[in-house]
């Protein structure tokens, strides 16, 4: 009898004859118009922070430095999330110093603090360049939310000068 009973209960929570599509949200923007929604997630603006702390409490923020190469004439593109189709932040002229913070998974993208130029006043010609915050350890690894531009850069163009 009370497999006859089961057999009923899973028998009868199949006949809802609604699509799935029906049910589901088109994002996760539930209740919106499909117009003012984007279909895939590649179509929004994506934003991926540059994370510091990656090589623990004992160890600088962010672990290198390094150089903006062969950047060509137009400069390096300073993305917002580490994929080519990512909104572009600012660009990175040749000689451009950047501390390296982390990497994409396939070694692509570098996450990058670009370290300020000085001004080219004399009175600050020998002054230190501003502090971003990622030289001197930090607790835990977080996204940077530091006074400096932070960004995604192809690996590709930049060689490492220190760390």
């Amino acid at each position: 009898m009370r497999i006859v009973l089961g057999l009923a209960l899973i028998l009868a929570s199949c006949s809802d004859s609604r699509d799935v599509m029906d049910e589901l949200p088109n994002s996760s923007l539930a209740g919106a118009a499909r117009e003012d929604v984007p279909e895939s997630r590649m179509d929004a603006p994506m934003t991926r922070a540059v994370t510091i702390g990656e090589d623990g409490p004992r160890l600088d923020a962010c672990g290198a430095l390094g150089l903006v190469t062969r950047s060509g004439s137009g400069g390096l593109a300073l993305l917002a999330a580490p994929f080519a189709d990512a909104r572009e932040v600012d660009r990175l002229a040749e000689g451009a110093r950047v501390h390296v913070c982390t990497r994409s998974i396939d070694q692509k993208w570098l996450g990058v603090v670009v370290v300020p130029e000085p001004d080219g006043s004399v009175e600050n010609d020998m002054a230190p360049a501003a502090d971003c915050g990622v030289t001197s350890p930090v607790d835990s690894k977080r996204a940077y939310a530091g006074p400096c531009p932070s960004g995604w850069v192809a690996s590709a163009y930049v060689r490492l000068i220190a760390g």
